[in-house]
């Protein structure tokens, strides 16, 4: 091979790695969102869902729940469906912001939940024309990015991807620390690196009084989406941004302050995922099921 032609290969694939990636919470993150939610699953949406799972996941909807961050290169038309951007404001209007970078309408985290939810409620009918194992994934994936809080934020640095930070003393951007590193860092500290013991504390503290208002929402699933993107610009202005600056060095004070919002919009995806399966495939109110015990289905990993 031409060496010129083997360097530039070289350089290409080492942009491409290197390129700062949206993948809100990193694969732990929505492990969690995803094998939380699955508690809250009536049975009959149980059903659906693992028919609807590839053979592979074996029924987990866990296990797919990254699927679409691992699609990113395959499907690129895809990638403004994992955000939204903000003309720098603390506000959300669908209108102004769920667009992609050509100006096309509802190309957004947003608009791409209402999107799948209306593709997945034509399971049953073998004419719907959609591949609704991708709809399922996907939906599961973006009703996680939308609860992270630099998912929707400020369009001039990238959701933080530009603002570059110490976390601790590692080099990093602010992006990363909510995707990835606050996550990390809590399962070294607090659970002995083991994964399904920060997913039972996080369930936890999932109480009856915040299921009331997780899954409360004012009209239409639009209308719900909206507040939970709503919900992940305010939190993106008093938590994320605030006080970093480009070169911050983010230690303790920030990580004990900011973790408690991070285990919350987990646990809220999580619910809030459950409601708008079994809304999907059940067809009925999931108020009942979403109030059984946390030790009601017992999670496997």
């Amino acid at each position: 091979m031409d060496l010129l032609l083997l360097i530039h290969i070289i350089l290409v694939v080492s942009l491409i790695v290197g390129a700062p990636q949206a993948n809100a919470w990193g694969k732990e993150g929505h492990f969690m969102v995803c094998k939380i939610a699955e508690q809250y699953l009536t049975d009959k949406t149980l059903s659906a869902v693992s028919d609807l799972l590839p053979a592979a996941a074996e029924g987990d909807l866990a296990s797919v729940c990254s699927w679409a961050d691992q699609m990113r290169f395959r499907y690129r038309w895809a990638s403004p469906l994992h955000y939204i951007n903000t003309p720098g404001v603390c506000n959300f209007n669908y209108s102004r912001d769920c667009h992609n970078s050509n100006g096309e309408k509802d190309v957004c985290v947003a608009g791409a939940i209402s999107n799948y939810t209306g593709q997945l409620q034509a399971y049953g009918d073998s004419s719907n024309g959609y591949n609704l194992t991708e709809s399922l994934m996907f939906l599961a994936h973006f009703v996680g990015d939308i609860h992270q809080p630099l998912h929707v934020s400020f369009a001039d640095d990238e959701g933080g991807n530009t603002i570059v930070v110490h976390w601790y003393r590692r080099k990093s951007n602010l992006h990363h620390v909510w995707d990835v590193s606050m996550i990390e860092t809590a399962m070294k500290d607090y659970y002995n690196d083991d994964l399904s013991t920060m997913i039972e504390a996080i369930k936890m503290n999932i109480t009856a009084d915040k299921l009331d208002q997780w899954e409360t929402c004012s009209g239409k699933l639009a209308t719900c989406v909206n507040q939970y993107a709503t919900e992940s610009i305010n939190l993106a202005c008093e938590y994320a941004y605030k006080d970093v600056k480009q070169d911050s060095t983010l230690g303790d004070t920030y990580f004990f302050s900011r973790l408690p919002v991070v285990q919350e919009r987990i646990a809220q995806g999580a619910v809030r995922l459950a409601k708008i399966l079994n809304e999907i495939f059940d067809g009925s109110s999931v108020d009942t099921k979403l109030r059984l015990s946390t030790a009601a289905r017992a999670i496997q990993i």
